[in-house]
């Protein structure tokens, strides 16, 4: 049996993953779960999974968790970011699924890389932050690291489970595509995007996410990030790497080969699917999804991305291309912004100016460690939440 620590178990991705363990109990042991702020859920799995560990990120509410497991003594209870950032050395885990949202995520994934685990990549900030410090310490420690996301983990499947870069190196690939959804907005008119509220845009067609996720989607920042976390995860340079829109959902990415052969991954849009695939690989398991009905889903249609509609993807591409502090400072930007449109502060066009406004207020030092990079996050974070306050708030 594999030791696994599950890092935001509250989360949609987190409990798809514990549904999908419990299809296959006899390969896998639970020994840890976190969540951030969730108590009453992180208590309730932890009764039906039994982890060693059961933690919570917001140590003001670890009172509640202890009580909540006072009688499952078989369980230790731990508190704050502090510990969280080591849970997985602690729960002496193989595997960890990283699916904490946002740069929360950054120092717990890449703590249970320096211990040399499987790291099931769901948190896509963890790259876009700190790409070739994440890389370097996957290769200096030996740690597997098998992505997560759909799109992600459609290449790698298309790839066959063989590194971008050694393809690359053999000239083999021409371009990696990831699709998009395009979200709920995709066919609003321009003028109304100012108008709609976080509910609608919490309504992805497709998937289920959470809120902030969702948001990203009606945004197409999360397309962004993942165009920036495929440079990192796959050695790719940036002009080989194509987005389009495909509103169906059902080819989740693609790779084209020099030979002018397009291979793609399809699926019912569950996340369960990427799940097993990297609990299993390089096997394949049962995922509990149901099958595609391809006469259901007979269309595939294909669109290509307006820059005007979707700023976000433009402004994701430049900061890779800037490298340095700007991916950082971008998705600090984009944390903050969405959170204020969530809390009715700001609306849901100002998310990129809160973005391109903050990139344009912070000069792109270069980041060569761990604390650079929090510290760029921190000051970013501060710079964007003045700016809503004097600039955008009504």
């Amino acid at each position: 049996m594999k030791r696994i620590a599950i890092l935001g178990a509250t989360g949609s991705v987190g409990k798809s993953t514990l549904d999908v363990i419990k299809l296959h109990e006899e390969y896998f042991n639970v020994v840890a779960l976190t969540a951030n702020t969730r108590v009453e859920e992180l208590i309730r799995l932890s009764i039906v999974h039994q982890p060693e560990i059961a933690l919570i990120a917001d140590a003001s509410k670890l009172p509640e968790l202890k009580r909540g497991l006072e009688k499952h003594k078989n369980i230790q209870v731990l508190g704050g970011v502090e510990a969280l950032s080591s849970v997985a050395e602690s729960a002496n885990a193989e595997l960890v699924m990283a699916a904490i949202v946002g740069a929360a995520g950054l120092e717990p994934t890449l703590s249970a890389v320096k211990q040399g685990c499987r790291v099931l990549l769901a948190n896509k900030e963890a790259l876009v932050m700190s790409g070739e410090i994440f890389m370097r310490e996957v290769e200096k420690h030996n740690a597997t690291l098998l992505p997560v996301d759909s799109e992600h983990n459609a290449i790698f499947q298309c790839l066959h489970g063989q590194s971008a870069q050694e393809k690359v190196d053999n000239q083999l690939i021409r371009r990696l595509i990831l699709t998009a959804s395009g979200g709920p907005f995709l066919h609003k008119p321009l003028d109304d995007l100012s108008k709609v509220t976080p509910q609608e845009a919490c309504k992805h067609p497709n998937w289920e996410m959470g809120r902030k996720i969702s948001v990203d989607s009606a945004t197409m920042m999360n397309k962004g990030l993942e165009f920036i976390e495929a440079h990192w995860l796959f050695a790719m340079e940036p002009d080989r790497i194509n987005i389009v829109i495909h509103p169906q959902s059902v080819i989740h990415s693609m790779v084209e080969y020099i030979d002018g052969s397009i291979l793609a991954q399809m699926g019912s849009p569950d996340m369960r699917i990427p799940i097993a695939h990297a609990l299993s690989w390089p096997n394949r398991m049962m995922s509990g999804s149901s099958p595609l009905d391809l006469m259901m889903n007979n269309r595939l249609d294909f669109l290509e991305l307006d820059a005007r509609r979707f700023p976000c993807v433009e402004l994701a591409k430049e900061v890779l291309v800037e490298g340095g502090a700007a991916p950082a400072i971008l998705n600090a930007a984009n944390e903050i912004a969405v959170d204020a449109f969530l809390s009715n502060q700001i609306g849901f066009t100002h998310i990129e100016q809160v973005i391109e406004d903050t990139l344009s207020s912070y000069n792109n030092d270069s980041v060569e460690s761990l604390e650079a990079i929090k510290a760029v996050d921190f000051k970013a974070r501060a710079v964007a939440s003045q700016l809503i306050m004097k600039e955008y708030t009504e």
